[in-house]
C-alpha cells in the first residue's frame, strides 16, 4: 500500500496511513543507507501538525535507531523546508518530514529527501519502494519508545535559528525595515507562524496573524492557498488596510498572496514577479525552470532579457534537477511552491514570501502596481485547472484512450505539437496549450489550459472534458 507519487507517499489516516506502514517504510529506508555505505551519517526527521504526525516522527526514529543509524529528530512542528535545510547543513544522508502538505486532513504521509536536503527523485523512490515490498512486519527493527530518550543515537532539535538566520541573511532587512509595510499572515492551521512571523518581524514588518491555531482539521478547509480558500485572508486585508497578504499550506512548502487591492494573485504570477523581479532590480542572470502545467508567461520574460525557460514534468524533484542542470535562477510550479538559486534546492514558501516582501519595499510601490507592470511588459496569459475523479475502471479507460492509443479532440486550431513526457500536452501554434494528467498527490485526472482569457482556456478544458466523457 505504499506508492510513491510526485509529492512522496501519502494515505488515508488508519486505511493505508498506520504505524505498521509508516515503521516498514522507515526500514526500507534504513536497508537503503547501510547498502550504500551512508548510515553513520544519519537522517533528520521532521513533522507537521496534521494527526499523529508527532506520533510518527518518533515511530521512524525508533527504527533508525533499532539498525544502528543516528537520528536528529526536530520535536516541534516544523515547515519542511526547515527540513531540507536541517538535512543539508547537517550534511546527512537522508531526511523525512511526516506531512501529507495540502491534502484534505483525513490523509498524512512521508517525504523523503537525499543528501542536500532536496526531494527524493523518481530512482530513488522506485527503488525504496521495491525494498519496502519485499519486507514484512517482521522484518522491522525497532526500539522501545522509552529507550529513545537520552539515547546516544538520539539527537533532538528544537530550534528554527539556524533556518531563520539562513533566510535573513539572504533578503535585504535594511531596506524592509524602512518600508512600515503592514502584512496579514494566514498559516492555514499549519505551519509557517514562527518561522514567517519571525522574519517578518525581524525586518519591522506590523504583522497580524489569523489561523494560526493547532487544528488537524485546518479549520475544515483544505490546506492549500489558493482563490477559494483565502477568503478569510482576502477580507482581512482589507479590513486592515495591509500592503499584502500572505498565505501558506499545511507544511509550509507553498504560498498564496492577496494584493493590496484584495486580489489573489495565483502561483504563476508570483513566479514571474519574481523571476522579473531578480533579472531586473537585482541584477541577477540566469534562466527560469518550470513544470509543464505552469505559465509560459515565465517564458515571455525570459525571452524579453535573453533568457531562456526549460520545461521540466510534474514534480518539483524535476524542477530542482533543472536548476542545477540549466544553473537557473528560479524555478516553480503552478501549483504555488517555488525555489531560488542559492537557497534550498526544494520549494519554500517561507523564503519566497521574504523575497516578495523585499521587492515591495524596495521599489516602494504596490503589488497591484507590479503586476499592472507585468501585463503592460509582457501582455497577459489566464491559466485554468479542473479535476476529475475516477473509478479504478475507468482510470484505465482513460490510459488507453489518452496514452496507447494516443486519441485526442479536435480543437480547431492549429496545433504546433505534442509531447507525452508527462501526461499529454498540446502545445497549439498561437500560444496556448492543454495538459491532461493523472495528479501523483490526488486520485485524480487534473486537465489545465493556459490562453490568452478566461474564456479561451475554458473553452479547451471544456473540449477534452467533453471528449473524455467526464461530465
Amino acid at each position: 500500500m505504499i506508492e510513491f507519487g510526485t509529492g512522496g507517499w501519502r494515505a488515508i489516516i488508519a486505511e493505508g496511513f498506520t504505524k505498521q506502514n509508516v515503521q516498514l517504510l522507515g526500514q526500507g529506508l534504513a536497508h537503503r543507507m547501510h547498502s550504500e555505505g551512508v548510515a553513520e551519517r544519519g537522517i533528520v526527521i521532521g513533522y507537521d501538525r496534521r494527526f499523529l504526525s508527532r506520533e510518527s516522527a518518533w515511530w521512524l526514529a525508533a527504527v533508525m535507531v533499532g539498525n544502528g543509524i543516528p537520528v536528529t529528530v526536530i520535536d516541534r512542528a516544523a515547515p519542511t523546508p526547515m527540513i531540507m535545510f536541517t538535512v543539508r547543513s547537517k550534511d546527512c544522508a537522508y531526511g523525512m518530514a511526516v506531512t501529507a502538505s495540502h491534502n484534505p486532513a483525513v490523509y498524512n504521509g512521508i517525504k523523503v529527501f537525499t543528501e542536500g536536503g532536496r526531494d527524493a527523485d523518481a530512482e530513488v523512490t522506485a527503488s525504496l519502494q521495491g525494498q519496502i515490498y519485499a519486507l514484512t512486519p517482521e522484518d522491522v527493527k525497532t526500539v522501545a519508545p522509552h529507550e529513545l530518550e537520552g539515547h546516544p543515537l538520539v539527537t533532538v532539535q528544537k530550534s528554527m535559528n539556524w533556518y531563520i538566520d539562513s533566510i535573513l541573511e539572504q533578503i535585504d532587512t535594511e531596506t524592509i525595515r524602512h518600508a512600515h509595510l503592514k502584512i496579514v499572515l494566514d498559516p492555514m492551521f499549519g505551519v509557517s507562524q514562527t518561522c514567517l512571523q519571525t522574519i517578518l518581524m525581524t525586518a519591522r514588518c506590523d504583522v497580524e496573524v489569523i489561523n494560526n491555531r493547532h487544528d488537524t482539521l485546518f479549520g475544515g478547509r483544505l490546506p492549500s492557498p489558493n482563490m477559494e480558500t483565502l477568503h478569510e485572508l482576502r477580507q482581512k486585508v482589507a479590513e486592515s488596510d495591509a500592503d499584502l497578504g500572505i498565505g501558506t499550506d499545511g507544511d509550509a512548502d507553498r504560498l498564496g498572496i492577496i494584493d493590496d487591492q484584495g486580489n489573489y494573485l495565483s502561483a504563476n504570477q508570483i513566479l514571474v514577479l519574481l523571476y522579473r523581479y531578480l533579472l531586473v532590480e537585482k541584477g541577477w542572470s540566469g534562466p527560469v525552470v518550470r513544470n509543464l502545467a505552469t505559465t509560459h508567461l515565465l517564458d515571455r520574460v525570459a525571452e524579453k532579457h535573453g533568457q531562456k525557460a526549460y520545461e521540466v514534468p510534474v514534480g518539483f524533484k524535476h524542477i530542482s534537477a533543472g536548476m542545477d542542470k540549466y544553473d537557473a535562477i528560479i524555478g516553480g510550479e503552478s501549483s504555488g511552491g517555488l525555489t531560488v538559486r542559492g537557497h534550498i534546492a526544494g520549494k519554500d514558501g517561507v523564503y519566497a514570501a521574504s523575497l516578495l516582501v523585499e521587492m515591495l519595499a524596495a521599489s516602494g510601490r504596490h503589488l497591484s502596481d507590479h503586476w499592472g507592470d507585468i501585463v503592460a511588459e509582457y501582455g497577459n496569459l489566464e491559466m485554468v485547472e479542473t479535476a476529475w475523479n475516477f473509478t479504478p475502471e475507468r482510470r484505465q479507460e482513460l490510459m488507453d484512450q489518452l496514452f496507447e492509443r494516443h486519441e485526442l479532440p479536435d480543437l480547431g486550431r492549429e496545433i504546433q505539437r505534442v509531447s507525452y513526457d508527462d501526461g499529454v500536452k498540446v502545445l497549439l501554434a498561437d500560444g496556448a496549450w492543454l495538459v491532461t494528467r493523472f495528479s501523483g498527490t490526488e486520485p485524480v485526472l487534473r486537465i489545465v489550459a493556459e490562453d490568452l482569457d478566461e474564456a479561451g482556456a475554458y473553452a479547451l478544458v471544456d473540449q477534452m472534458v467533453g471528449f473524455l466523457g467526464l461530465h
